[in-house]
């Protein structure tokens, strides 16, 4: 089973910060100094499917576990990432109760969905080790997110959360704020209304929730309002305010 799924049914609130770097370096080197949970960014990161699976084998090697967030949730590129072994995916700018039931269906296999056949020989197999990888175990481990991160999701939440097969919704604040004409206003009354519509609907469907830190909304507060995945600092900021600090330093500020 999926340690984060297991985690997640155990009570956890999952803490992970990004990596959009592609480098195994750099995600090897932040799972060994406290982020056992990293989440590879294919949307706004660097990188191929490839650098992905090197990333993600190299913060496993260390001990940690991975999330991988796709570019988009075309049939064709679930199929790839999750015979690659990524069993744990967020999916970005989902927007209706439509649109999440042909994400379910591309990531299960025929009888419960249309997912291509390759099980005994794809790495999310192990390449054929796991027992009953085709007929139940691949759905069983997969822990899908849809990032709710638009005014018209929120509008279908409630739809959204009936879906089958969606395990959490993951509320994107900076884009849904865009969507409202309200971009890095993430405070405005309007956005936090609309933030409380899917946390509201999210929790009576029996969804986990996710979200990332922000104004307003750090590790603790989150927490309260029964957030179960928060995704915190990345790679690049955490180079950005390292380098700044070394700078300040060199120049005597």
């Amino acid at each position: 089973m999926n340690p984060l799924k297991q985690r997640l049914r155990a009570g956890e609130t999952l803490k992970a910060a990004w990596v959009g770097l592609a480098s195994p370096d750099v995600a090897e080197i932040m799972v060994r100094h406290g982020w056992d949970i990293i989440v590879i960014d294919g949307e706004h990161g660097i990188g191929t499917l490839e650098d992905w699976v090197a990333t993600a084998r190299a913060a496993e090697a260390a001990g940690g576990q991975v999330i991988l967030r796709v570019p988009d949730g075309s049939d064709s590129l679930l199929k790839r990432v999750l015979d690659r072994g990524f069993r744990s995916i967020i999916v970005p700018m989902v927007n209706s109760a439509d649109e999440a039931a042909a994400i379910v269906g591309a990531c299960r296999y025929p009888g419960q969905g249309r997912r291509g056949y390759a099980a005994p020989v794809v790495r999310g197999s192990r390449y054929g080790v796991t027992p009953g990888y085709g007929t139940g175990a691949a759905t069983d481990e997969l822990l899908l997110i849809l990032q709710c991160e638009h005014i018209a999701a929120v509008d279908q939440v409630q739809a959204m959360v009936g879906v089958d097969g969606v395990d959490m919704l993951f509320i994107g604040p900076n884009d849904l704020a865009g969507s409202m004409g309200l971009l890095e206003q993430l405070t405005a009354p309007p956005v936090q209304e609309a933030i409380a519509r899917v946390e509201t609907a999210a929790k009576a469907g029996g969804r986990w929730l996710g979200t990332i830190t922000g104004p307003g909304r750090d590790w603790a507060d989150l927490d309260r309002l029964g957030y179960r995945l928060v995704v915190g600092p990345s790679d690049i900021a955490l180079m950005i305010a390292g380098a700044r600090a070394a700078a300040r330093t060199r120049d005597g500020a």
